[in-house]
């Protein structure tokens, strides 16, 4: 069963409905990196991390491992790891994703442009927890955190996330 993420922000898998925040710039198919839009498109759930010093590790098909204060992201396009995971401090420009506010305490990476990477197509495409006040994101899907919960416990292993 998929997860289908719609423009106007409503997520839904199965029969569960679920508000969602998305990029700023809102959905794109030509998605591209800082644009602040949200991907259009298919995409497989590669790893989901969590921050174990605040929740305990999700129930969840996928690799679930705890964050470490030095993990980041690469969202350098020239750099040779653009678009994967780093450790910080890194040399080029990347995303710590250990973060003083919650919105990273449960972080979901999506198969978005990975396999392999093309440089300035858009990197760091994550669900992740929502802001209270649901404000956009710089790309991502965002979710409170029992309903991020809940999509992750009711997937299977070959679930994707779909936007449209």
């Amino acid at each position: 069963m998929n997860i289908l993420v719609n423009s106007s922000g409503v997520l839904t898998l199965g029969d569960k409905q679920f508000k969602c925040a998305l990029g700023k710039s809102g959905v794109s198919a030509n998605k591209r990196e800082g644009d602040g839009a949200t991907p259009i498109g298919c995409f497989p759930i590669r790893k989901v991390f969590y921050r174990a010093d605040r929740i305990t590790k999700p129930e969840s098909p996928f690799e679930t491992v705890a964050l470490k204060p030095e993990d980041g992201w690469c969202d350098a396009p020239d750099d040779p790891n653009y678009n994967e995971e780093v450790v910080m401090p890194y040399q080029a420009s990347a995303e710590n994703l250990w973060r003083e506010d919650e919105v990273y305490d449960v972080i979901v990476a999506l198969g978005y442009n990975d396999k392999p990477p093309i440089p300035g197509k858009g990197s760091a495409i994550f669900m992740h927890v929502a802001r209270p006040t649901y404000s956009p994101t710089a790309g991502c899907i965002a979710l409170a955190l029992p309903d991020l919960l809940t999509v992750l416990k009711n997937s299977s292993a070959d679930t994707q996330v779909c936007v449209e």
